[in-house]
């Protein structure tokens, strides 16, 4: 009897595939995928530590304790806002912009494969079908209430 692969067990197959893969990546380098994912989404003129969570669609306190370790390694530092105390800037140190350029090299060495093993047209094909899954679970939420 064969299975019935569901679209969701599909993504996460595939992200757990790619998640593994990373982890293997960066483990070589003494870091972690996430931790990758973070520093990439952390610009060189710094970034409100508000932002990066919901950019990565990450919750807030998974976050909170990558910060904190990166902070340890001494790989990103905070600064208060000048104009806004309340907000908080997140900067990289030089070790976090030399880890930052590894990360975005192995993202971009992997894309660099996908381009070159995936037509074009299937590829556009998956983002917006990637894009009406995700509409799809907004009209979800907003029908059920959640």
């Amino acid at each position: 009897m064969s299975r019935i692969l569901t679209v969701d067990q599909s993504i996460k197959s595939t992200w757990h595939s790619m998640f593994k893969m990373y982890n293997q990546v960066a483990a070589k380098y003494d870091t972690t995928q996430a931790t990758g994912l973070v520093l990439l989404s952390i610009s060189k003129e710094g970034t409100p530590s508000t932002s990066i969570a919901p950019s990565l669609g990450m919750e807030a306190t998974s976050l909170s304790r990558i910060i904190k370790n990166l902070e340890e390694k001494n790989l990103i530092y905070r600064k208060q806002d000048k104009r806004d105390k309340r907000m908080v800037q997140i900067f990289l140190t030089e070790e976090g912009v030399e880890k930052r350029k590894i990360a975005k090299k192995v993202v971009s060495g992997f894309n660099e494969i996908i381009d070159a093993n995936i037509p074009q047209s299937k590829l556009s094909l998956f983002f917006e079908v990637m894009k009406d899954i995700n509409l799809t679970i907004e009209e979800y939420r907003e029908q059920n209430n959640i």
